[in-house]
């Protein structure tokens, strides 16, 4: 495909179930693989986003009273249309994020799955009910829709995390304006376009692009109940402080640092097949991603070493449109940039270099493309930036220690919680790893433990601010809120008279 200087499209908004393109403001969208633009994006003003919030208030008193049942089938439908549309999604993916297609099928999946689990709101939405809690009295819990919920997506999975919030929010019966991230939001646009064709009525789910200016009215402008947001943990913080400034529910999923912890018995042979993917997949642009192992002893520590050594040498970095392709490029020049510098400064920290991916070679008319191949520091050492930071990128660190208290201190000591990990054959070692790691989110010889769909994700510590974890089970919690009804029909038999004293079952 030839990828012309000239930018020929701008990405619009979907506001009331038609693209808008308020053309003020646009930015380029680049090819990651190749450097060059094909296509900008519109950044919305203060205008359009009103007019998207607008749209959604608008629809929301009917969706919110249209039956469970129907929006639930609305989800399986959709499903079904992302599933006969997965490879043109996964190739929007591609070509403006950079991962594997092979990757981007994989992320197109898990989010199919929270669809799926929104699919079933019937079920999810059920209260509970007690009868006679006083003469002639009962008393039963409803869950109902907030309004207008809002989410604010990362750029490194512009299908799932967009599909963590709105499809279980609108299952639960609010209206939802999607802000997805300006640097590849083709694909998150071209989704909420198929959940039209799926039968989500117009003005359900709105998607505005942009950057800080749209995102300072969702958190500011009072028709918005909820805001969910996944980035990184400044931004995270600082949303979390304006939305609940702001009177509104706020989830604010943040940054990590996650360590693996390699004990003396682990199999080494299956930590490395397992580390490669966990650090380099998607160019180790994963919030889930594993850029510290620590090593319990020098005899484990030297043996993982040499074999990531030897695995990174027969690993093949390209365009992610080729899937003998094991990673693609970072997302942008200026990130690619930031994460050469964090190579630069570990080994001018003093932090032995392994394997050296800088000035990687690809294939030929992709000289210009975003390419870090991988990198492996050794001897990595507690207070120097490429352990404390998130670098986001395909470097991973080994940092060496002689016993599992030391490890889990070292984590436990890290201002992130997000995931961790321990590779071990012992179950001791394991379920006391398990019980006491101060990390949200915890594998055993699993090294990327996110919560399938039905279950919740979230980090502990400055991963996560605020009281509920992503989707699964908690978002239902999120995206309602309780109502408790107590009702009495006096009957003849009943009746009594006046009562001062507070209420009780005595």
């Amino acid at each position: 495909m030839h990828h012309d200087q000239n930018v020929t499209a701008t990405v619009g908004h979907l506001i009331d179930g038609k693209i808008v393109i308020d053309a003020a403001r646009t930015q380029p969208i680049f090819d990651p693989a190749t450097g060059l633009s094909h296509k900008s994006v519109a950044l919305a003003s203060r205008a359009t986003v009103e007019q998207a919030i607008a749209s959604a208030q608008a629809a929301f008193p009917a969706w919110r009273n249209t039956p469970p049942l129907k929006r639930a089938r609305i989800m399986s439908r959709l499903k079904q249309v992302l599933e006969e549309h997965a490879d043109e999604i996964t190739r929007l993916i591609t070509a403006e994020h950079g991962k594997v297609l092979s990757d981007a099928h994989g992320e197109l999946q898990r989010g199919i799955e929270n669809i799926e689990y929104a699919s079933y709101a019937p079920e999810l939405l059920k209260g509970e009910h007690s009868r006679n809690v006083g003469p002639g009295i009962d008393s039963w819990s409803e869950f109902q829709p907030l309004g207008v919920c809002a989410g604010i997506t990362p750029f490194n999975f512009p299908a799932m995390v967009p599909l963590w919030m709105w499809p279980m929010a609108v299952a639960c019966g609010n209206t939802f304006v999607l802000k997805p991230s300006e640097r590849d939001p083709s694909s998150t646009l071209r989704i909420a376009e198929l959940a039209l064709e799926a039968g989500l009525p117009p003005g359900v789910l709105n998607v505005v692009n942009g950057d800080k200016e749209a995102v300072d009215v969702l958190l500011t402008d009072p028709r918005v109940q909820a805001v969910s947001f996944v980035g990184s943990t400044p931004i995270a913080q600082a949303i979390y402080a304006t939305g609940t400034a702001h009177g509104k529910r706020v989830q604010a999923l943040g940054g990590a640092k996650n360590h693996a912890v390699l004990m003396p018995d682990a199999d080494v042979g299956n930590a490395v097949n397992a580390l490669m993917g966990a650090a380099y997949g998607s160019c180790g642009e994963r919030c889930m991603a594993i850029p510290l192992l620590v090593a319990v002893g020098d005899e484990v520590a030297d043996a993982v070493v040499a074999g990531l050594k030897a695995e990174i040498a027969t690993m093949k970095v390209g365009p992610g449109t080729d899937n003998g392709n094991d990673m693609g490029p970072l997302v942008t020049r200026q990130h690619f940039e930031k994460v050469k510098a964090y190579v630069d400064g570990g080994v001018a920290e003093g932090a032995t270099l392994v394997v050296d991916g800088r000035g990687v070679k690809v294939a030929a008319g992709h000289e210009n493309g975003y390419f870090l191949g991988a990198c492996l520091f050794d001897n990595v050492k507690p207070g120097m930036k490429i352990y404390q930071e998130e670098i986001f990128g395909p470097v991973l660190g080994v940092v060496r220690v002689q016993t599992l208290q030391q490890a889990m201190q070292l984590i436990d000591a890290h201002e992130y919680g997000n995931g961790t990990c321990i590779f071990t054959r012992d179950g001791e070692a394991a379920r006391y790893f398990t019980d006491h790691i101060q990390v949200g989110m915890v594998g055993v010889n699993v090294p990327l433990p996110v919560p399938v769909a039905y279950h919740s994700f979230g980090g502990w510590k400055r991963s996560l601010f605020g009281d509920l974890h992503a989707y699964g089970p908690d978002a239902v919690r999120f995206y309602t809120r309780r109502k408790a009804i107590t009702q009495r029909w006096p009957s003849a038999g009943l009746r009594e008279g006046a009562v001062f004293s507070f209420p009780s079952s005595r």
